[in-house]
């Protein structure tokens, strides 16, 4: 009974110190990070060496810093998808033509993250089974193009869309505890081949180094939950009712922007508000329109060929009458036109459309103010619109706000449920009707907001805050933002307790019943306790098992080994090179002595 546990336990420590060489995989690995195809190219990391030259440390070095800027600029790119539309237009303004540059740039950066990630995956693997690093030259090329794309791309985006930044930070208040759990996975999944390396290095400058590199970023990693703040992690009962949607430009999703088949839809699919912009026409008929020119969203190049760069504002009623304003959301092509560029289908969703709606969407007009009022009344709707002051030469140049309130007047609406948003002439617009909701475009002092009867603010997304929204509720004033189309952004809103939003996407964003990412401070703490916990664990298990191993090798390797009993003597692989394992099994009548450690496979017995 005894000799037969012996055995077990023998057999069972011979198989934890046994390197199992997984030759098809490490073969597989070295052919698709070194291009090397054949075993005999191989080559192991003996103990105490380093797992690569100076070169291929660089190299891996480069890996690891294009993996982490790829990774923080492709979900920087994919929290921006918010602003797509935004971004797209800009470079039609710049361009003179329409294509989807957001989504070409979204798919390019997710191509390079994948390659990169591929090749880390592929470089932790080598490690983990002890093989050196050799990377191709090629995929040395393809480091230095994705670090190059992913510096540029940042450089210029920066640069020319900063306030995007801001985009991240606001994502990192709902995703950071998900963020944080997968960190954590990440680091745990390293411990292997970290503790591996590191317990089978000699030069204790180097293996100090490493240790110290990996243990600092994952204490800190740890302590990350300290420090974050997310208004998402709150009791359910705290929250606040969900904000209010304002179609912006209707439901341009859904149907042409600007047109009454857009703010109809906006109003089917729940939208408690509409907003729009106003330009005047030359003839004093304030309308919607809110580029400068009339070229992206009408036909204008078919019907005044001869001014397609001209103001909308100097086009009278009659004229703008005569354009379409909607064929240009049906193209299913995105055509490079120079001469005469249109946007192109904005948000892919014109294809979506049935035969009946397609028809009609075709078939919009340019809409006037009155018009748009007319809807609201009818459906008991709140209105904001932008107001642009005609271009010199204009006959209402100076009278714009003047005519915008006859129009406002003359419509059956409630003057109670416009927002007033232009600040021009504000103390008069309160005299003429003090009814009106004075809305600020501004993050004005609160005192300067009171002073002017402001009741609410329209600021961009990026300045919320749920402290700024607590001390404007507090003075009785409520903050609408604008635009906010993706869920998660609409979930922060809600969080932060902001009443209202403008949004592009009503349809999708009236769906839904809470926001999401929402935890209680409990949850959270438990979330991220047992994350820390756990990984710490087995990270110890890890690092302990690899020390003991290889202490065990290191008592193993001697070059000549001797027993005075009887036993079995066997040999098995390791990384350590072939190693002797003696099994007691009978007894043998003097000390045997071994020293041959170059013949594989054979099992002496007494």
């Amino acid at each position: 009974m005894t000799s037969t546990v012996s055995r077990l336990l023998i057999g069972l420590r011979t198989k934890v110190l046994r390197r199992q060489e997984h030759q098809r995989f490490v073969s597989c690995l070295t052919a698709l990070y070194s291009c090397r195809w054949r075993r005999s190219e191989r080559s192991d990391v003996r103990p105490g060496s380093c797992c690569c030259s100076k070169v291929e440390g660089a190299s891996f070095a480069l890996i690891v810093a294009a993996f982490c800027l790829t990774l923080v600029f492709l979900y920087f790119w994919g929290r921006a998808e918010n602003d797509y539309n935004d971004f797209d237009w800009f470079n039609f303004e710049n361009l003179g033509f329409w294509f989807p540059w957001s989504v070409v740039l979204l798919v390019v950066a997710a191509i390079f993250f994948s390659y990169i990630s591929v090749l880390t995956l592929l470089a932790v693997c080598l490690l983990s089974e002890a093989q050196k690093l050799h990377l191709h030259w090629s995929h040395k090329v393809g480091i230095l193009v994705t670090l190059t794309f992913s510096v540029a791309a940042t450089a210029v985006l920066s640069d020319l869309w900063g306030e995007e930044w801001t985009t991240l930070l606001l994502s990192l208040q709902v995703s950071a505890p998900y963020l944080h759990v997968g960190g954590v996975f990440v680091m745990t999944s390293l411990a292997w081949p970290v503790a591996l390396h590191v317990c089978r290095m000699t030069c204790r400058v180097r293996k100090g180094l490493i240790l110290a590199l990996y243990l600092a970023f994952l204490f800190a990693l740890y302590l990350v939950p300290l420090g974050l703040y997310s208004p998402c992690i709150r009791e359910k009962r705290t929250l606040g009712p969900a904000p209010a949607l304002i179609g912006h430009r209707g439901a341009p999703m859904l149907a042409p922007e600007n047109t009454l088949m857009s703010f109809e839809k906006a109003v089917e699919a729940g939208s408690d508000g509409l907003e729009t912009d106003v330009t005047i026409s030359f003839d004093g008929v304030p309308f919607l329109m809110h580029d400068r020119t009339l070229r992206r969203t009408t036909n204008v190049h078919e019907v005044f060929p001869n001014r397609t760069t001209s103001p909308a504002a100097m086009f009278t009623w009659s004229e703008l009458q005569s354009l379409n304003a909607g064929s240009w959301f049906l193209s299913e092509s995105f055509r490079i036109d120079l001469i005469y560029p249109r946007q192109h289908d904005p948000f892919g969703s014109a294809a979506l459309l049935e035969e009946e709606e397609r028809r009609r969407a075709g078939n919009q007009s340019v809409c006037s103010l009155r018009a748009f009022l007319q809807l609201a009344a009818w459906t008991h709707k709140l209105v904001i619109f932008d107001l642009y002051q005609p271009p010199r030469g204009h006959p209402y140049r100076h009278s714009w706000i003047q005519r915008t309130l006859e129009v406002v007047h003359e419509s059956t609406i409630e003057s109670s449920q416009v927002l007033w948003l232009p600040s021009e002439l504000r103390s008069l617009v309160q005299e003429t009707d003090p009814e009106l909701q004075q809305t600020s475009g501004s993050r004005l002092p609160l005192e300067e907001l009171q002073r002017n009867n402001i009741s609410k603010v329209n600021l961009r997304y990026s300045s919320m805050s749920a402290e700024l929204t607590s001390e404007y509720a507090a003075a009785n004033i409520s903050t609408n933002l604008y635009v906010v189309s993706q869920a998660w952004l609409y979930s922060l809103a809600w969080c932060c307790g902001v009443h209202s939003v403008t949004t592009n996407a009503p349809q999708l964003l009236r769906t839904m019943s809470s926001p999401l990412f929402l935890m209680s401070p409990d949850e959270y703490n438990l979330m991220w306790i047992l994350t820390d916990l756990i990984s710490s664990v087995l990270i110890f298990v890890i690092f302990s098992f690899h020390r003991w191993r290889e202490r065990e090798l290191s008592f193993c390797s001697a070059s000549e080994m001797t027993t005075d009993g009887g036993g079995v003597y066997f040999e098995f692989k390791t990384e350590m090179g072939d190693i002797w394992s003696i099994s007691r099994s009978q007894k043998m009548s003097g000390p045997v002595t071994v020293t041959d450690q170059t013949t594989k496979n054979q099992i002496f017995s007494g």
